[in-house]
């Protein structure tokens, strides 16, 4: 107790005394960035999760191929969710004597449940948000249905053998998944009108869903009861199943909020760690009159600790406070450009925040305290004498250790934290080694002529030689740092150009199939005239029958998709080059023999190895092929996509058909390119996804929005953290300064010198930072984003002058008062 009010007081008198200023202005900046980014990823994640379930109508999705039991529904309302539910099928609707093929969907009173339908009163009219489900007797068209049976809002619709009004026009769906039964027009009538026109029978492919939404403690309760009762055919929908166009823009989303806490976090460390080290170098006088009067090592060393202690539970609190505000404003910022509520936070941002402000403050600050506490007494007669080379190395093994597991709980992703914090770890030693190498390749140039000549560059230089483990540090803290910060620069331009060259505006709004070998020139021939180049892709319809040999069966499987996936039949194609929106991940391409390319997700969900035989049933014929290859499917690129894709020598002898998907223009009236086909080829079926198209679109342009203002708040609150950092060798500068001064040489000469010397620093450290922010991006671009790097080489010179502006800046920011202190007080202080 007594050493923990003594240690108080310490803190206290140090406070008043303003020689906490710079390590607690430190830790708040830390904290106060650590805690703001993390409050409003946490809302922001919140939100494009909301967002997601929007998309999928619900907060939970239940499918199946047979009507759901009644006691699932009793249940979930038991547990106070709300519930709906949708009946999807295709069937002919008929207006007159035209028939067209449609995906009929009968819909409960309550949906959606998540998001909302939009209608219109007529194609091309101004849409709005429909109020209520369709009533009974009325029905809602996609516009490409109204168009091609010729209707107007009104006339009478058949389904089956009812008779129906059509009342609005479908211009957004926010459920419509992926599927080609959803990419046919849409037909929504009430579930209630179903029975009555006897479309579902025996026999009919149908999709039952239950949606459901409440509080996530019931929803996650209900997702684990259902689970353990799903049967063959039923599954929990979720956006990697449901809607994979959109889960991989989510999950990139996610890491990125994720890598920007991991950041400020690592930026804050290099602060931190600077400011200590400047604390404990100012107390080592104090230190060594408390060792004279009697106090142990081991007790000075635990008062330095609870030191340590409050100032981590001051710059905490403050630090929080700043970042509740702070991240306020963000929202307040951002919520008009996103278009989207964001929910109130958790608390698990704040403990995490709290939680940083002690490890980085005890993990960094606990070396320079343990080496404080060793300082000899002789220090009180002998000025020279500094603190012994206390045996550190546990301690700074606990710091490291201890940021690293949090820096994995900043993360989430622990392929993402492995990466940031190896790659960052690594950096750190080769930046302390090449900026060793730098000093001492710069050291004999203090003599040489064009130095010597000038007397700025001379002392630059000589400050630099002279003060060799500082200019070190500082180097190397300062290159960690702007690393992070162009790190985070060259990995936010990425994903953006990543996202947007996925579903670009001219992104493929329509696929057709169903084309014939021999209509391939004509078809193309069609588009040609509407000035469209599309690629057609052949498709063979195949059944998985063995693997190595081994006869595939359902049963085999434990999942339910991998046991539906054997179960029917695949779309499969054959491709001589990979196609372009297709990545390689493992492998190569065909090389002559019947080989097979596997999706990345249907080899981890069917348990298949590089090198396996696969067999597929084709018209009756057995078609053997070895998997020689491993793609990643851009599913949100809108174009045609196979999880099989095999060499010619396998395929191109077998019954097919062809496949295209392109951009139709909106408005392009009865000449669209569309109605053109299947005027001209009846045998063609043309599937609408524009509204698929337009849900990916919204939700990244969401998430740039997110990113860009992060980007900027990061980028802010690093260069207030560096601008810290610089401020740790003002002390000895106004030594130095002062002594220089009292053997004449002019404060503008130390002004140049300063100048050099932080822009010799500035630009070495941007240089390196430039380089490890370019190899840790390709890694993490590679292993986690799931993109294609593409290195932007100008970064290296960006970042050399980034490093010097900053240094320079930030320099002269902090170290202004170095040339304003009299000579003669600071010789007489020393």
């Amino acid at each position: 107790m007594n050493d923990l009010l003594l240690s108080l007081r310490f803190t206290w008198r140090d406070g008043r005394a303003g020689e906490l200023r710079l390590l607690i202005a430190a830790l708040v900046v830390a904290v106060g960035a650590i805690a703001s980014v993390g409050l409003f990823v946490d809302r922001m994640r919140e939100a494009l999760v909301l967002q997601a379930r929007q998309l999928l109508g619900a907060d939970l999705v239940v499918a199946s191929d047979r009507e759901l039991p009644a006691e699932w529904l009793a249940r979930a309302r038991q547990d106070g969710l709300r519930t709906a539910a949708t009946v999807v099928f295709p069937s002919m609707v008929m207006a007159g004597a035209l028939p067209q093929l449609a995906s009929v969907k009968a819909v409960s009173a309550e949906y959606p449940l998540r998001g909302a339908v939009r209608v219109a009163d007529a194609p091309g009219a101004a849409d709005r948000q429909a109020e209520a489900a369709p009533a009974r007797g009325e029905v809602w068209l996609d516009p490409q249905l109204v168009d091609a049976l010729r209707l107007a809002v009104g006339d009478t619709v058949h389904l089956g053998e009812s008779s129906f009004r059509l009342s609005r026009v479908i211009t957004l769906e926010p459920d419509r998944g992926a599927g080609f039964v959803n990419f046919a027009p849409r037909a929504m009538i009430a579930l209630d009108d179903l029975p009555a026109t006897k479309l579902v029978q025996p026999a009919s492919r149908v999709n039952w869903r239950l949606l459901l939404a409440g509080e996530p403690p019931a929803v996650a309760a209900f997702e684990q009861w259902v689970g353990e009762r799903l049967a063959r055919g039923q599954k929990i929908e979720s956006l990697d199943n449901g809607r994979p166009e959109l889960g991989a823009t989510l999950e990139r989303a996610e890491q990125f909020l994720s890598l920007v806490a991991l950041l400020s976090a690592l930026i804050a460390a290099v602060a931190i760690a600077l400011a200590a080290r400047r604390f404990a170098e100012r107390h080592l006088d104090g230190a060594a009159v408390i060792r004279s009067i009697g106090v142990t090592h081991a007790r000075l060393t635990r008062l330095l600790m609870l030191e340590l202690a409050w100032i981590a539970l001051a710059g905490a609190l403050l630090g929080l406070l700043v970042g509740w505000a702070v991240h306020f404003g963000l929202v307040w910022a951002i919520q008009p450009l996103i278009g989207i509520a964001l929910p109130l936070p958790g608390v698990a941002p704040v403990l995490q925040a709290g939680a940083a402000a002690i490890v980085l403050l005890l993990g960094f600050g606990a070396f320079p305290f343990v080496r404080l506490a060793g300082v000899p007494p002789l220090r009180v007669l002998r000025r020279e004498v500094g603190a012994a080379p206390a045996s550190a190395w546990g301690t700074v093994a606990v710091a490291v250790l201890a940021f690293a597991l949090l820096l994995f709980w900043f993360a989430g992703d622990r392929r993402l934290a492995a990466i940031s914090v190896g790659g960052f770890a690594a950096g750190a030693l080769v930046f302390v080694g090449v900026s060793l190498a730098a000093v001492r390749l710069l050291d004999p140039l203090r003599h040489a002529g064009f130095v010597a000549g000038n007397p700025s560059l001379r002392l630059a230089f000589a400050s630099w030689s002279r003060r060799r483990a500082m200019t070190v540090a500082q180097t190397s803290a300062l290159a960690v740092g702007l690393m992070a910060l162009l790190l985070l620069a060259v990995t936010r331009n990425d994903l953006i150009d990543g996202w947007r060259a996925a579903s670009p505006p001219d992104a493929p709004n329509r696929f057709v199939i169903n084309i014939q070998p021999d209509q391939r020139e004509a078809v193309l021939a069609e588009f040609e005239r509407a000035g469209i180049e599309p690629d057609l892709y052949p498709m063979i319809r195949g059944r998985l029958v063995t693997v190595n040999d081994r006869a595939v069966k359902p049963e085999d499987y434990e999942g339910d998709r991998a046991q539906r996936l054997v179960d029917r039949e695949f779309n499969l194609s054959y491709a001589a080059e990979r196609p372009g929106h297709n990545t390689l991940v493992e492998g190569r391409w065909f090389s002559g023999q019947p080989e097979v390319s596997v999706e990345q997700g249907i080899m981890s969900t069917l348990g298949l190895a590089m090198g396996d035989e696969l067999g597929f049933d084709i018209a009756g014929e057995t078609v053997r092929a070895r998997v020689t290859s491993v793609r990643r499917v851009a599913w949100d690129s809108m174009k045609v996509n196979f999880f099989m894709i095999l060499s010619p020598q396998a395929l191109a002898d077998q019954p097919q058909t062809l496949i295209t998907a392109y951009h139709q223009p909106p408005g392009a009236g009865e000449q669209a390119v569309d109605r053109q086909l299947v005027a001209r080829f009846p045998n063609l079926t043309v599937f609408d996804t524009g509204n698929i198209v337009r849900q990916v679109q919204a939700m990244i342009d969401q998430v740039v929005q997110a990113v860009q203002v992060l980007f900027v708040l990061t980028l802010a609150a690093g260069v207030v953290v560096l601008w810290g950092a610089l401020a740790s060798s003002r002390d000895e500068r106004v030594r130095e300064a002062a002594l220089m001064r009292a053997l004449g040489a002019s404060r503008r000469q130390l002004a140049g010198a300063q100048l050099i010397e932080l822009a010799m620093g500035g630009a070495l450290a941007g240089l390196l930072a430039a380089a490890g922010s370019i190899a840790i991006g390709w890694v993490l671009a590679d292993r986690v984003f799931r993109f294609v790097y593409e290195p932007q080489w100008l970064v290296l010179p960006g970042g050399a002058a980034a490093g010097m502006l900053l240094a320079l800046v930030a320099g002269w920011l902090s170290l202004r008062p170095v040339l304003s202190a009299p000579p003669l007080a600071t010789l007489r202080e020393a």
